[in-house]
């Protein structure tokens, strides 16, 4: 891209939770890939006993290196890189943001508490931004390029990236009650969600994982190497085509989600006739949407 969007200049918080927010995994692979990429290291822990049910997300019993068998809690850290955490901010801009991370699994109560100590660490080590990453299940085919949607909150980030403002309204996720209370802070906030297909929801979807970092590096400077997602993509939708072509009617489904894609997708395609497929979806979910979609926007 040419240039970091001055809203991702400073110190950039990426966010995402494992859970009902990260369809096909793809939003935690993002922030894994960051936290890898970055040699990032965890600089405060919120504290699992007040946020995460563990009948829902229960601890792990494994192995550790040295062969002792021991309980592996879930956890939500925020992770930097050493240099980072330990410097204040407020050094010269450079090429890209500073970026910290917050990942874990999603807090299952206490959400005004939640996000009260995530705006009270967003303070302590002075984070300017905050990008929300999310993945979530849809009525899309395989074989066409994943759809990744963003939008803000922020009036000043949807002037300069030119971005929407969310119409939706109804039932609300975690990330959702996170931008409110980092918005009502100050803090200026976008949120990218990617959309996966329904139909291979059991598997985590590198192809979804890869949309997303392409999204975040165009709209926040955040650059991820991609390593093997792109073979790993192919090697996804490969996989897929050779199920379906030994299932006449999951081939058959596909193909009408081909369709409705192509037709969307086309220069003909009028705001009214995407606006009617929105709702369309809406009303399969129950009006619950994917979130609040912070997604697509009504046409």
């Amino acid at each position: 891209m040419s240039g970091t969007p001055s809203f991702a200049t400073g110190r950039l918080l990426v966010v995402a939770f494992e859970g009902w927010n990260d369809a096909g995994e793809a939003a935690s692979g993002v922030a894994r890939s960051i936290v890898d990429t970055l040699s990032l290291e965890p600089v405060a822990e919120l504290d699992g006993e007040r946020y995460i049910d563990y009948q829902f997300n229960r601890p792990q019993v494994g192995y550790d290196d040295d062969g002792v068998r021991a309980l592996v809690w879930p956890r939500i850290q925020l992770q930097a890189s050493p240099e980072v955490a330990s410097t204040p901010a407020g050094g010269p801009a450079g090429d890209a943001p500073d970026v910290f991370v917050l990942l874990g699994a999603e807090p299952s109560r206490s959400w005004r508490g939640f996000a009260a100590e995530v705006v009270d660490l967003i303070d302590v080590h002075d984070v300017s931004a905050v990008v929300f990453l999310g993945a979530m299940l849809a009525d899309v085919p395989h074989t066409r390029p994943i759809s990744v949607f963003v939008s803000s909150d922020n009036e000043e980030v949807r002037g300069e990236l030119s971005l929407e403002r969310s119409t939706y309204e109804g039932p609300v996720g975690i990330l959702s009650v996170l931008g409110d209370a980092v918005e009502s802070a100050g803090i200026p906030t976008l949120s990218i969600w990617a959309q996966v297909p329904h139909y291979v929801h059991a598997s985590p979807s590198p192809k979804a994982t890869l949309a997303l970092i392409e999204k975040l590096d165009e709209v926040a400077g955040v650059s991820i190497p991609r390593g093997d997602l792109e073979a790993e993509s192919a090697a996804w939708e490969q996989g897929i085509d050779a199920l379906a072509s030994d299932d006449d009617d999951m081939a058959g489904y596909i193909e009408q989600l081909e369709q409705a894609r192509d037709t969307v997708d086309s220069p003909e395609a009028s705001g009214e006739a995407i606006a009617e497929e929105f709702e369309r979806y809406l009303r399969r979910n129950d009006g619950k949407g994917p979130d609040d979609p912070r997604l697509p926007p009504a046409p």
